[in-house]
């Protein structure tokens, strides 16, 4: 009997009725977009779940970060500097990289550990030049970034500092909410992620002086009905996927239970296998369990990470090279950047897969999937 395509994600999805529930209003008002009460409802819970002090809300992820570098004047920063560097991480969606270009800012990419793939901080100094302005890293699958180490270099150099948090929603460190480390931090709500506003994102800071700032960005530039203060852009989320993200966040506790038991079975399954690396757990860490990474040796594993992705996906079984090719590898930065610089980005591109996880995966397909890969 042929199974159904399994993916290496499903979005979540709150029950029907709920939703209609929730935009019946909106239906009433007619009032779509424009920062309105659903927008306003969810901002709120937002900063409740996510325990920070402030958060702006945004048509997707991407311009949220986009729009964070301009409100904390990195652009400008770097034009008195004759052309301003941010220090990066070469292991991560195109989008982290693609924002500091679109500002006019040079990413200095910066090699990752090879524990947990987020930026090694004892690689950052020596990057840091007289036209550096800031730091923006990328939490990985959920692993938070040495955020103590990081923010410790920030200050001694005088350095800002954006998290590319679109792994790590609800993820906290030590008690403390994961969106309150660095500036700023920058939220995905894509349909792929643990939270989907089916589209989103948000900006969470804690100085109240950039709230006015996102909000006129995000918003042309407009202060009121007759004053247009700035150039700014329009990525202002609607009502609609407001109430999605209010669906969801009610059952966001649920459904990271579920995603639990589907990661605690692949590592029941898969640890001590000759030839493959798994991510541990970080200490003092609530995980999200937003993805499930393998790193193949296929030395001592016998079979290479490609060999294993199309294997499975004859299957029907779609995993992700997640993240491959590293950004300075890609056509549209390798000829200035290459690879040289960092090697273990390189290295983890080359052999990563993250397997399918999302909170309907039926711990029997987990294991089919795990059978199908440890088949010699």
């Amino acid at each position: 009997e042929k199974k159904m395509s399994i993916y290496v994600t499903r979005s979540s999805m709150p029950d029907i009725e709920e939703y209609i529930k929730e935009i019946r209003p909106i239906f009433e008002s007619c009032r779509l977009t424009n920062m309105g009460p659903v927008y306003k409802k969810m901002q709120h819970m937002l900063i409740d779940y996510l325990g920070v002090p402030y958060l702006s809300l945004f048509v997707n992820g991407h311009m949220a970060l986009e729009m964070a570098i301009q409100a904390l004047g990195l652009k400008e920063m770097g034009e008195k500097l004759g052309g301003g560097e941010v220090i990066t991480t070469p292991f991560t969606f195109v989008s982290t990289t693609h924002a500091i270009v679109r500002n006019n800012l040079k990413p200095v990419f910066c090699d990752i550990r090879r524990s947990d793939y987020t930026i090694d901080p004892e690689k950052i100094e020596a990057l840091i030049t007289d036209k550096t302005v800031a730091i923006i890293p990328v939490h990985v699958y959920g692993n938070i970034c040495d955020v103590g180490a990081i923010q410790a270099i920030a200050e001694k150099h005088g350095l800002k500092v954006i998290y590319d948090a679109a792994h790590a929603f609800g993820v906290s460190y030590r008690g403390t909410g994961v969106g309150n480390f660095g500036d700023a931090s920058m939220f995905s709500f894509h349909a792929t992620k643990v939270f989907n506003t089916i589209e989103g994102g948000a900006v969470a800071f804690h100085d109240e002086r950039y709230r006015r700032v996102l909000h006129e960005l995000k918003n042309f530039g407009i202060r009121n009905e007759e004053d247009v203060v700035s150039v700014g852009g329009n990525a202002k989320m609607n009502e609609f996927c407001a109430a999605m993200g209010i669906c969801n966040l009610n059952r966001m506790d649920e459904c990271i239970l579920k995603r639990k038991a589907v990661h605690d079975r692949y590592f029941e399954r898969l640890t001590g296998i000759e030839g493959i690396h798994l991510c541990e757990l970080q200490t003092d860490v609530m995980p999200n369990y937003s993805y499930f990474p393998v790193y193949f040796d296929k030395c001592r594993f016998g079979k290479s990470r490609d060999e294993v992705y199309a294997e499975i996906k004859e299957q029907e079984i779609h995993t992700r090279k997640y993240f491959y090719p590293a950004v300075n590898d890609m056509r549209c930065y390798i000829e200035d950047y290459g690879t040289q610089k960092t090697p273990v980005a390189h290295d983890i591109s080359l052999n990563i897969l993250t397997l399918p996880i999302y909170e309907e995966l039926a711990l029997e397909d987990v294991d089919w999937i795990c059978d199908l890969m440890l088949k010699k």
